[in-house]
């Protein structure tokens, strides 16, 4: 109950708000003032916005209340999200209004000459104001009239533009997106000047209403494609997407316990731009510093910007060798446990390879001990501030390299093959790709370790067939392996030249599959 002595209008409202059920801002709007529309007195827009937004009860809900021209102004705006300067020099202007200025048409006035702004929009609903406001707009009410007008003076808090740390390269621009999504569309569009990049926004969440933009390049991405991601987005039925663009993967993949990455992450605004161009779409997330495209196959979650920095020769043998690291974290260990384990598979010339002894403990123990120690490890190097993360790595390497070798607990070379994983691992340019990696080798080594040979063969046998089933908005997980595309594979496996590179890849269904015009010069 309200506290004794209570206006009897206040204690409506308390019962009444107890007693409120509203999914979004328009049902309770709704609720407080029986419709959508913008109250013409600003006492009732004040009455609607403590009782929705939490105005006089929120530090940083404002209503800045003034008379301009003799009619009552109401500017309505989140404190930390308004520029101080442009919002003073709006006010400054239009304290130069008289009664003579302001006619019956006071909107017009205001909207045509005393608000100089680049963005100013009428807003005709209640809802549309305050959600425009929880953007990070501002709202100027005028008594009398049912229709607002918002003004973009938005400014996030945001931090420099930095080469983003998982995709670092020697040569290349050294700007990364930001988690202010307005920042991260114009480092694009400064790459890409091509009319036809289209940027659609979408607000997902029903509490966080985040902005969600879809962007592809209209004559080259494939329509039914953009429109299954548009709809599927569209279709998002959830309180928010606190965590970004992770959520949002999660919403619209449906991908359950798959641990294989289908969509592909990047920081790098020349990276985005390039697969643009190559028919695929991205998807920036508000507060997100990462992007998402799609589709994406196993061998694009390969390739890293740094082989398209080098020349066609370099850019070919650094791919050769992340390939072969990638491989090396995959099979390394299980075929030298299954070499151990059967000494008579084993060539001549690899006589050499197997423990002289193997441990107080299994060989199939230890490696799953040496998983879980690079995996702790990796999690405290997260965890760890700078200035002690070296301290830890000399920890970790004295511990597990020097001191559980002559406790006998590990042999020497199974932190010897298990470190060359773990670089592997490390070498993979997709992080969630290289987790996935991480527990098919577990698979593996537990298969090898209970069927030996069989187990090897039909371990990688369902990895192969589990990967080749998974589908990336309609594209094939393994393409071009499954379905076989020589030209294709070749060019996966083979850094082209630019100027060889005369086709998109064929399985983003483009609409505009060639990147040149074909040749004209008479000979």
């Amino acid at each position: 109950m309200p506290p004794p002595g209570q206006p009897q209008d206040e204690q409506q409202d308390v019962e009444k708000k107890q007693h409120e059920v509203s999914n979004t801002v328009e049902e309770s709007i709704k609720y407080w003032q029986d419709d959508d529309a913008i109250p013409k007195k600003m006492d009732m827009i004040k009455h609607t916005l403590q009782n929705v937004v939490g105005l006089e009860e929120s530090f940083d809900v404002l209503l800045r209340e003034m008379t301009f021209g003799g009619r009552r102004v109401g500017l309505f705006y989140l404190n930390g999200f308004a520029k101080d300067e442009v919002m003073t020099m709006i006010l400054a202007r239009l304290s130069f209004l008289n009664k003579l200025s302001i006619t019956s048409n006071a909107l017009k006035a205001f909207f045509e000459c005393y608000i100089p702004h680049i963005q100013v929009e009428k807003i005709d609903t209640m809802s549309e104001a305050i959600n425009k406001v929880l953007a990070g707009s501002s709202v100027f009410f005028i008594e009398h009239e049912t229709t607002a007008l918002m003004v973009d003076v938005k400014s996030f808090p945001t931090r420099g533009l930095e080469e983003p740390s998982l995709e670092k390269v020697v040569r290349g621009s050294r700007d990364g997106f930001t988690e202010t999504l307005l920042t991260n569309v114009t480092l694009v569009r400064r790459r890409l000047r091509d009319p036809g990049l289209k940027y659609e926004m979408v607000q997902v969440g029903r509490r966080t209403r985040t902005d969600v933009c879809i962007a592809y390049i209209d004559d080259i991405a494939d329509k039914r494609q953009v429109e299954a991601v548009r709809k599927k987005i569209k279709a998002v039925n959830i309180d928010g997407l606190p965590l970004a663009d992770k959520q949002l993967e999660e919403a619209i993949i449906n991908k359950g316990w798959n641990p294989y990455p289908l969509v592909r992450y990047s920081e790098r605004p020349d990276v985005v731009a390039a697969h643009l161009l190559d028919g695929n779409i991205v998807i920036f997330v508000d507060t997100s510093p990462s992007v998402i495209i799609l589709p994406t196959t196993f061998f694009d979650l390969c390739q890293h910007a740094e082989e398209n920095r080098q020349t066609a020769f370099m850019g070919t043998y650094l791919r050769s060798v992340r390939f072969l690291g990638i491989f090396a974290s995959l099979f390394l260990l299980p075929l030298w446990l299954l070499l151990v384990i059967e000494p008579g598979l084993k060539p001549a010339a690899l006589q050499i390879i197997g423990p002289m002894e193997t441990g107080k403990i299994p060989l199939i123990v230890q490696f799953l001990l040496a998983e879980l120690g690079v995996d702790l490890m990796r999690m405290a190097a997260v965890h760890t501030p700078s200035p002690l993360a070296i301290a830890l790595g000399l920890l970790a390497a004295i511990l597990v390299g020097d001191i559980a070798v002559k406790a006998g607990v590990f042999v020497n070379e199974v932190i010897l093959y298990m470190a060359i994983a773990a670089v592997g691992m490390f070498a993979t340019p997709s992080y969630e790709l290289s987790l996935a990696n991480r527990i098919v080798r577990l698979f593996l080594l537990v298969a090898v370790a209970i069927f030996k040979v069989p187990g090897l063969v039909v371990g990688t046998t369902i990895w192969v067939v589990y990967l080749a089933v998974n589908r990336s908005y309609n594209s094939s997980y393994l393409w071009p392996f499954i379905p076989f595309n020589a030209n294709a594979l070749f060019n996966i496996l083979v850094r082209q030249p630019v100027l060889y590179m005369k086709q998109r890849p064929s399985f983003n269904k483009t609409r505009d599959s060639t990147k040149m015009p074909p040749d004209t010069t008479p000979n």
